[in-house]
């Protein structure tokens, strides 16, 4: 008979970094009263748009919108939300690609794949729902481009026993219907964007019967139909108050670096519309812009085939297409941009945040763009080394470690990075077989 005892394998190097439940963050950060200058004012160009977001935003996301309090009190409903949906996520040390890299690298990824739905996104989505809730809601309704963010709102409005309308670009709905079907599993209404539900898809529809939509779109018709029909427009990305809830993945990370004994050099991730990384990356940032010395670097990347950061213009420029919500001052390329039909479908946005172009234009965030079938290559590559397998999105970040690491050797030194792991690409694996070519093998 076979005796069990605790085992005695002595751990030389931790992989995992935990952060136990009763040590999660209360507060989030608010990177306002720290920017090197104040941010640009929303412009009402049409001369209604500032009503219109009174009118479906929830009350205390507006508020929270143009707040200059650097810390804000999570409430504990919402706190509790958080545990449920696995927070705080664990940061797991990648060894194996370390020594891809000749140990030039130390590379801690903040794995925000671990929540229920995959990805950084329920972080902001728990809040938004939780307001609308507040302000007695009929329902939430919100765009989506790859999914995350519509199966995140999808999972919160369950929670907390709301209907959600998620309109999906169309290019998307069809291409990922396993995201779609997560939603719909959460009981959400899932809707192709352009859609029949709004005055302005059915005219874009008329138009052109197989339009393949875009995220500026979809946000126009989450706008009109919340507008409409008594509910909430929740948005997912771009403005300062979805990525002030995000940031509690940062402020999760800042205790776990400090607890490993490690201080990044670098903190890198992808944007889609900004928040992502920024919620990574701001609670490190805002420390810096406080001591009045950045010493990090902070690069963040895109899409090739969606360059807003590398080729937009810093510009006022409109976040949806029909030129509803007011204009915001961002690196653009235009918002009646339609996108090639890539897979990375959190990438397909037209903009960056207002708050991550002006720290953009100061020089203190930098900015790549990669291209989908190089990203895959390395998303292939990672999940070879590391075993795990990225969402598309997030894959476009690991090109930067290829740069840092160049870098690093050639000035024969080493460098600790920091990698905002925003998604697993498990419900994405159609997408790689595709542009990788698995079934011509």
């Amino acid at each position: 008979m076979i005796k069990l005892r605790w085992s005695t394998f002595v751990v030389k190097d931790l992989v995992r970094y935990d952060l136990s439940q009763d040590r999660i963050p209360e507060f989030w950060y608010n990177i306002l009263p720290d920017l090197p200058e104040s941010l640009p004012e929303p412009k009402d160009a049409t001369g209604k748009s500032f009503e219109t977001l009174k009118i479906v935003l929830p009350t205390k996301v507006l508020e929270y919108e143009f707040s200059q309090e650097r810390f804000i009190k999570i409430p504990e409903e919402l706190l509790e939300r958080y545990l449920q949906v696995g927070r705080p996520t664990p940061i797991i040390r990648a060894k194996r690609l370390e020594e891809k890299f000749d140990n030039v690298l130390k590379i801690y990824m903040k794995m925000e794949s671990y929540t229920y739905t995959g990805s950084h996104k329920i972080n902001s989505a728990l809040a938004h729902v939780y307001y609308a809730k507040n302000d007695n809601a009929k329902f939430v309704s919100t765009e989506t481009g790859a999914g995350q963010w519509g199966s995140a709102v999808s999972l919160a409005s369950a929670l907390f026993k709301m209907k959600a309308y998620v309109f999906m670009v169309r290019t998307s709905y069809y291409a990922k219907p396993y995201r779609k079907y997560l939603m719909m599993m959460y009981g959400a209404n899932v809707n192709p964007s352009p859609s029949e539900l709004t005055d302005f898809g059915r005219e874009l529809l008329l138009k052109d019967p197989n339009h393949p939509g875009s995220l500026g779109i979809a946000i126009s018709e989450a706008v009109k139909y919340a507008m409409d029909n008594g509910g909430k427009y929740v948005v997912g990305s771009v403005v300062n108050s979805d990525i002030m809830f995000k940031t509690i993945a940062g402020m999760e990370a800042k205790l776990q670096m400090e607890e490993i004994g490690e201080d990044p050099d670098y903190i890198i991730g992808v944007v889609g519309g900004g928040s992502n990384y920024a919620a990574l990356a701001y609670p490190f940032l805002g420390e810096e812009l406080r001591k009045g010395k950045v010493r990090r670097k902070y690069i963040a990347s895109g899409s090739t085939e969606v360059p807003k950061m590398t080729k937009g213009i810093y510009k006022y420029d409109f976040p949806d297409t029909a030129m509803i919500l007011p204009q915001l001052k961002m690196y653009t390329i235009g918002s009646d941009f339609i996108p090639p039909p890539i897979y990375a479908g959190g990438l397909r946005y037209h903009a960056v945040a207002p708050t991550l172009s002006l720290l953009m234009n100061k020089g203190i965030v930098e900015a790549r763009d990669y291209s989908q079938e190089e990203t895959f290559k390395w998303a292939k590559m990672f999940a070879e080394t590391e075993g795990y397998i990225p969402a598309p999105e997030t894959a476009h970040a690991l090109p930067i470690l290829g740069e840092i690491a160049e870098n690093a050797k050639r000035n024969k030194e080493k460098k600790t990075v920091l990698i905002s792991f925003s998604g697993h690409g498990l419900l994405d694996l159609g997408n790689y077989a595709d542009v990788l070519g698995f079934d011509k093998k």
